[in-house]
This record gives C-alpha cells, sequence and structure tokens, in this order.
C-alpha cells in the first residue's frame, strides 16, 4: 500500500510529463527484489513429501546452502507452502515452484525469496515472461521473479537468436528481471577441456549484470552425465571460484539430489536416490563453509575487471593497473596458471580475489601489491573476518600465497588517493 501511494503522489508532482504512463510509475515504485546474502543453491531435492523432509533440510542447511530450489515432492501450492514452511526453520531461503497456481495465490513468509517461471526459455517466450515478471512484481512485491538462461554451448534454434550475446541482451531488453542466471556444466576430459568456454559464459553474465546493476548466479556441475565426468573437490572448487573472480552473487549445485531418469545412470548427486549422502555432501560442506565465510564481503563487490594469466603470459603485463605488479614463483613450481579478479568495495577500498586456475596442483606465487604488505589484509576463510595477509613462506623474499587446486583467496587493500598513490 504504502508504493502505491507514492506512486499516486509521483504522479502528481510530475504534472503533465507525458513520458511515462501512470501504471509504469506505479510498477516501478514497487519494491524489487533484494538479495541480502550469498546464494549458494541446492536444486532438483528430487525428495518426496514425506516424514523425512524435515530431517533432509536440516542436512542442506548443515551443508551451509543458504538456498534451495524448487520444487519439493510435487508441484503443489501445499507443497510448495511446506517448502518456505522448512526453509525458515532452518534458517534457508525459498524459491519455490508451483505449476499452474494463480499469481495472487503463491505463498510468501520471510524465507521466500520468489518463484521459478522458466528454465532455458527459447527468445520467443521472453515477452510472455516480461508480462508474468511484471504481474509478479505487483502481486507480490519484493519478490523474485525466477528465469533460468540457456548456456551459451545452446545452438541457435535452442536460443531464437543468432549468437549468444543477442540472446541475453534481448532476454534484458524484455523482461525485467531482479537476477540474471544460467546453466553451464564444463567438460574436464584431457581431450575436451571446456573451461574457456565457462569463463566466456561467465564473462557475458558479468557484462549485462554490470550493465544493469543486477546480480548475476550461475548452475555448475557437481555430478556426471551425458559426456561429463563426475567432477572431484578441486573441479568442483575452480567451477565456484571461476565465477566468483567474475563476480557472481550466487553459485547453484546441479544437483543436490539424483533424479531416476535416463540422463543420470550413474547416479553421483550430492545424495543419493535413497537420501543417503555422497561423497559430494561432504565436499560441498566444507567448500560452501569457506563460501559462506566469504559471503558478507562478496556481497559488497562491484567486479572492474578479470585477468588470465597463461602460463606463457607475463604477469606484470597481464595485470599492469590491477592492485598486483607482479607475480613470480620458485623453478620447481609450475608456470603461472592464474585468474584474477579485481573488484571495488562499497566503501571505496579495492579487492583482489587471486584464484589458481590449475585443478590438479596447487600453487604458491609470490605476489607484489602495489602498496606495503602491511596494509594488505585478507577476508579470513575460517571466520570471514579481515585480517593480516599471513605470507605462507616468510623465509623467502617478498610475500608467498597459497592457493589449493582450484581455489582462491580474497584480498582487500586500501582505496587509492585521488593522485592515484
Amino acid at each position: 500500500m504504502r508504493s502505491r501511494v507514492a506512486g499516486v503522489l509521483l504522479i502528481i508532482v510530475m504534472g503533465p510529463f507525458p513520458c511515462l504512463a501512470a501504471e509504469e510509475i506505479v510498477v516501478r515504485d514497487l519494491p524489487r527484489f533484494h538479495q541480502d546474502r550469498f546464494a549458494i543453491g541446492a536444486f532438483w531435492l528430487t525428495f518426496q513429501d514425506d516424514k523425512l523432509l524435515d530431517q533432509r533440510f536440516r542436512e542442506i542447511a548443515e551443508a551451509n546452502f543458504t538456498l534451495v530450489f524448487g520444487p519439493v515432492g510435487a508441484s503443489s501450492l501445499e507443497s510448495a507452502e511446506k517448502h518456505v514452511e522448512l526453509c525458515q526453520k532452518h534458517q534457508l531461503k525459498a524459491i519455490v515452484y508451483c505449476r499452474g497456481v494463480p499469481s495472487e495465490s503463491l505463498p510468501v513468509g520471510d524465507a521466500c525469496w520468489g518463484y521459478r517461471l522458466w528454465d532455458e526459455p527459447n527468445a520467443k517466450m521472453f515477452a510472455g515472461l516480461g508480462k508474468q515478471v511484471a504481474e509478479l512484481r505487483q502481486l507480490r512485491p519484493g519478490r523474485l521473479g525466477y528465469i533460468n538462461l540457456y548456456p551459451n554451448y545452446a545452438n541457435a534454434t535452442q536460443l531464437g537468436a543468432d549468437s549468444y550475446d543477442a540472446y541475453v541482451r534481448r532476454f534484458l531488453e524484455t523482461v525485467d528481471v531482479d537476477v540474471l542466471c544460467m546453466d553451464h556444466y564444463p567438460i574436464f576430459k584431457p581431450s575436451g577441456d571446456s573451461r574457456e568456454r565457462y569463463c566466456k559464459n561467465l564473462a557475458t553474465m558479468r557484462k549485462y549484470a554490470l550493465e544493469k546493476r543486477i546480480p548475476f548466479w550461475n548452475y555448475f556441475n557437481v555430478m556426471p552425465f551425458g559426456p561429463h565426468t563426475d567432477p572431484t573437490e578441486s573441479q568442483i572448487r575452480w567451477q565456484i571460484f571461476t565465477s566468483l573472480a567474475y563476480g557472481a552473487k550466487g553459485v547453484i549445485y546441479f544437483n543436490y539430489g539424483t533424479p531416476k531418469t535416463f540422463e543420470f545412470p550413474k547416479g553421483g548427486g550430492i545424495v543419493r536416490r535413497d537420501g543417503t549422502r555422497t561423497r559430494h555432501w561432504y565436499q560441498a560442506k566444507r567448500i560452501n563453509a569457506v563460501i559462506k565465510n566469504l559471503g558478507p564481503t562478496l556481497m559488497q563487490l562491484e567486479n572492474i575487471g578479470v585477468y588470465r594469466v597463461k602460463p606463457d603470459g607475463d604477469p606484470g603485463v597481464v595485470l599492469k593497473g590491477t592492485p598486483i605488479v607482479t607475480m613470480t614463483r620458485a623453478e620447481v613450481d609450475p608456470p603461472h596458471d592464474y585468474l584474477v579478479g579485481v573488484f571495488r568495495l562499497v566503501d571505496g577500498r579495492r579487492a583482489v580475489l587471486v584464484t589458481n586456475y590449475r585443478f590438479a596442483y596447487t600453487a604458491w606465487p609470490t605476489v607484489e601489491f602495489d602498496v606495503p604488505i602491511d596494509q594488505v589484509h585478507e577476508i579470513s576463510q575460517q571466520t570471514g573476518e579481515t585480517v593480516p595477509v599471513y605470507d605462507d613462506s616468510p623465509d623467502m623474499d617478498g610475500l608467498q600465497i597459497s592457493l589449493d587446486a582450484g581455489g582462491g583467496r580474497l584480498f582487500v587493500l586500501p582505496a587509492l588517493s585521488k593522485n592515484g598513490d
């Protein structure tokens, strides 16, 4: 009610300006979805609505997830309401799925972030989805109308567009979403490494999310299916930290449950079809604990650049103009192979996420920042606190940091003065 009154007042104050209709002003003044925490999503639970659901949600929370996607059991309104109730109980957020339920009847509640509208739409569907998102914003203000896009390896027929960039651009021109999201599952085979395409997809998400000033999320792979091998823990970590380097504000595991379909003959989700835990549950718990601790700082970051230091590249040249002056290594270590995300915090300080692009080896670069070491801090992966940077090899010259396979570390530096010092 408050937002509608504000919209009417705005019409009166603006007077006879013809550029906006009254209905447009009211819609624009409605509260929009605001993401208040980093999203670590559990998707496709495959659980039936039974007496064990409370235990299932407790285990999801125990594995340090923050967001649960529906459907939970059936796609009915009753199941969706149970979904929100369980998320509320276990301090999780919910994006519910109710097939065929009118917008005005969709569940609400503090734990409800929003509603799944469509997965991988063709561009021909954008106009209809745009109307659906606008309707939801009026009937459920502050909630998210959630849509997930195709990855960049979808063909032109699937996309309904001549290029992937055109597909994403047209989507945002037509559908006024509050979160941009896609799914992309890279292949880690020695004979078919598709990680570069994954990075290009993230670069497209980054570009348009920054233009529209909304967060972006992405699904990544955690189970074997089709041509995809079963990811190791370091490959899971690589997918997540690579997303973070591009500025993602949410990562979604595909898949928490193990669907019983022809696509997944091996199984291998985070939990088995009978609900018991696979090794991926324990891996996710460890990795998610780190992301959860980094989360409050990640939510304050605006990405201003992503840089790939390849094995044959010169770090000093690649990273010129960033807070990192150069990176060196001991002769016994493999050649450089890093992905570096550069950010600005809301208070003006700078941040750098240094990630190990390799998922089979650790890395021990010696890093020279553009400020003295005593001005470099790190976000602790154990506590989330800002702490002085730790030199992992104090007997060597310079600041050496260790990076787990596929992992990364987030550093915070003071803002530059007006003269660039």
